[in-house]
């Protein structure tokens, strides 16, 4: 069994290494987001590139755990060791195996890791997790970039920094994090973050929307009027209503009426079903009727 992987691994190593390269730059921002490494985050890079000791003879990982390795042999990172790690993987960042998009949610995922690492959220963690979201909003519809994005500003807004806030936030980085590759995080930690804040689906923050040719499903009450009236304004604009939530629905809309939302997370059986979609890669985005109707009279006015 064991020779047969292997063998197979002759084939899935390129898209493989592209993948782990994008994760490593992630984790490498990640890890020094607040300003220096500490030797927690330094032994989980050390114990990731371990993980990946089979790519050790392919360009350019052939270069690049030398110096991952180099640079956190004392314990710490800093700006040229971090800059060179940087420069290695960038060489062949993201490559052919996958788009821009993908190549982003895995850098992404090495991001949220390389801050978790050591088991903590700083403060300037989180701002620079909202600066990244910020300059990469063209992923927008994209999980988990929505929620991320929606938390984030949430959390930011007043420029105050709660601990509820910062586990809440905890609570959903844990849904992103691969345990299994991890040396410091134990899954069932943020699992009682989870309990304790229990985050669901949450709205996308100003989503674009558009209506020629698109799929929209209802959840809720609405103040604004009625579930017919609301379909009405839906057809007229050149969409599509179906009542069920499946993996042509492009906007879910989360009435406010009588809905126990909340700031961070909304619930119920279709917003389920839209999470659900999206976890598996699809582009449902879920909308408060607030963005819903602000789109509407955009277009109307």
């Amino acid at each position: 069994m064991q020779k047969e992987r292997e063998e197979y691994r002759i084939f899935t190593k390129p898209s493989e290494l592209h993948k782990a390269i994008n994760m490593l730059r992630g984790m490498v921002a990640g890890v020094s987001a607040n300003g220096s490494v500490s030797a927690e985050e330094a032994m989980e890079l050390a114990h990731w590139c371990s993980l990946h000791a089979n790519l050790r003879n392919r360009h350019p990982f052939d270069e690049i755990l030398p110096i991952v390795e180099a640079a956190i042999e004392d314990g710490k990172i800093d700006e040229d060791e971090k800059a060179d790690i940087l420069w290695a993987c960038d060489k062949i960042s993201g490559g052919d195996y996958y788009d821009e998009v993908a190549s982003s949610i895995q850098y992404l995922h090495g991001l949220v890791h390389g801050m978790l690492a050591d088991g903590q959220l700083s403060d300037s963690e989180i701002q620079a997790l909202k600066v990244w979201l910020d300059d990469n909003d063209f992923l927008q519809g994209t999980y988990p970039f929505d929620e991320l994005y929606s938390l984030a500003s949430i959390i930011l807004a007043d420029k105050r920094i709660t601990e509820e806030e910062r586990e809440t936030l905890m609570a959903f980085l844990g849904n992103i994090v691969e345990f299994k590759d991890s040396y410091n995080l134990v899954e069932a930690d943020f699992a009682k973050l989870r309990e304790k804040y229990s985050v669901q689906g949450i709205c996308a923050m100003c989503p674009e929307i558009e209506f020629e040719g698109k799929y929209f499903s209802f959840t809720g009450a609405s103040y604004n009027g009625t579930r017919q009236q609301l379909v009405e304004m839906i057809e007229s604009l050149g969409g599509i209503f179906r009542s069920g939530v499946s993996r042509n629905t492009d906007y879910l809309i989360v009435g406010n009426a009588g809905n126990p939302c909340w700031a961070f997370s909304c619930y119920g059986r279709k917003i389920e079903d839209a999470i659900r979609l999206r976890k598996a890669g699809e582009k449902v985005q879920i909308v408060n009727e607030t963005d819903f109707w602000d789109a509407v009279y955009e277009i109307k006015r």
